[in-house]
């Protein structure tokens, strides 16, 4: 009887060492085919192709084949990420957005180039060195203001109410982007705002934090919102470390790979900077990635509450692999899991506290995001999951004047015990159902 069974694995063993030597034939078969492909496009196109462009386009082809979120990234690439995730560059200094092809300033950012040279929110930078901004992307347009320390670089502004455009001469200067922005609601709300996840977030929270308690001492601090909305997330050690300052214990994430021994758990270590202060997070449609890790990690542990609008869904781990010389793999090598074990791709998360904007006539149907659910080719929210399962973006809308965004006004309702939810509880640091 032993025998038999010696002769059966045998055969299992042989049949799959058979299969794995066709697949790996197939695998060599379809790379001489696209070794053929590529000399016929060397030799016959209707023009000398720049063959270094090719082999990128087919690398970047190949990694955008498996998620929206793995790429290529060309030296130049490369550097402008880790210029991103560092958060600083030479610059000058202006937050500014794209609409309808016009180049807007959000804002100068304080004590700045553009900010010392009266630069002013809703200018419109028409010309950079004398070229027109239309027609350029945002990214093209912010390449074009970006250069070495103490270069210069002209703008031609026009602003509203002034008919004839204004022209500036700046000196690009070493900017550190503000990851976070805190201010004093009234003397009793800390209201910390979070841009991005990069090396200055965490020390940027921290000091928002300190100033708060110190410019609101004792119990006239009612608590603390954290502004998540927008914020498309960034480096991973940043959002465990802002988690942490407000937790005790516990774990804030884990990621999960393709192999179970790849799983990393990152855990809260004693000591929350905000002593036990209320606390309620705000997210929206556009808030991804570790903005949804921190948002997770506070409702999972009840925390606080997180009120607002459904998150992104970007719950998915990216890898960036130097290559030398030749830039950098980005490569989706994980999923994200809340501590209680939930998958944050293509899901999201879900607000304690649902608050919806009132949309303005001319931007209804353009501020719902479509979500990482939306997304062409997007992972799966985990292994097995089922498409029904999967749900879609919500608005990303975020109103200019503070009176009319409902959001930051509830939560600061909430705060203060104004006005509550008839379901909510008393403590605004547990999670309550729903408000609209």
């Amino acid at each position: 009887m032993g025998a038999g069974i010696a002769v059966v694995t045998l055969r299992t063993d042989l049949m799959s060492a058979t299969s794995a030597v066709a697949a790996n034939a197939e695998t060599y078969r379809s790379l001489n085919l696209f070794g053929d492909i590529f000399e016929k496009i060397r030799n016959d196109y209707v023009e000398k192709p720049d063959e270094r462009k090719l082999i990128e386009a087919a690398i970047n082809g190949m990694l955008t084949s498996l998620d929206p979120h793995s790429g290529y990234l060309d030296p130049k690439s490369f550097r402008d990420m880790d210029i991103d995730m560092r958060g600083r560059f030479g610059g000058l200094g202006i937050e500014v957005t794209m609409e309808e092809g016009v180049l807007k300033v959000v804002t100068p950012i304080d004590d700045t180039p553009a900010f010392r040279a009266g630069i002013m929110t809703n200018d419109l930078i028409r010309e950079i060195d004398g070229d027109a901004v239309q027609g350029l992307t945002l990214t093209q347009a912010v390449e074009k203001m970006r250069g070495p320390v103490n270069s210069n670089v002209k703008l031609k502004i026009e602003r509203p109410g002034r008919k004839e455009p204004l022209e500036f001469t700046l000196t690009r200067s070493d900017i550190v982007v503000p990851a976070v922005r805190a201010r004093m609601e009234g003397e009793d709300v800390g209201y910390i705002r979070i841009s991005t996840f990069s090396e200055q977030t965490f020390d940027g929270l921290r000091k928002g934090i300190e100033k708060a308690i110190a410019d609101a001492p004792g119990d006239k601090l009612k608590g603390f919102i954290i502004d998540l909305r927008n914020n498309r997330g960034g480096r991973l050690d940043q959002a465990v470390l802002v988690s942490d300052a407000f937790l005790e214990r516990g774990e804030i994430v884990s990621t999960r790979g393709r192999n179970t021994d790849e799983t990393q758990r990152f855990s809260a270590k004693p000591g929350d900077l905000t002593r036990g202060k209320p606390v309620i997070v705000l997210i929206n449609g556009g808030s991804a990635s570790a903005a949804e890790i921190v948002a997770g990690a506070i409702q999972d542990h009840k925390r606080g509450q997180v009120m607002g609008t459904r998150s992104f869904g970007k719950g998915s781990v990216q890898t960036i692999i130097p290559m030398g010389s030749n830039g950098a793999l980005r490569l989706t090598t994980a999923r994200y899991y809340t501590p209680s074990g939930k998958s944050i791709q293509a899901k999201g998360i879900d607000p304690d506290l649902v608050v919806l904007q009132e949309i303005p006539d001319e931007l209804k149907g353009k501020d719902e995001t479509k979500g990482e659910a939306g997304l062409k080719g997007h992972l799966s929210g985990a292994a097995g999951a089922k498409p029904e399962e999967e749900k879609s973006g919500s608005s990303s809308y975020i109103p200019t004047d503070k009176a009319k965004d409902k959001q930051l006004n509830a939560a600061l309702d909430l705060l203060r015990g104004i006005k509550r939810d008839a379901a909510a509880p008393s403590d605004p640091a547990t999670p309550a159902t729903k408000q609209n």
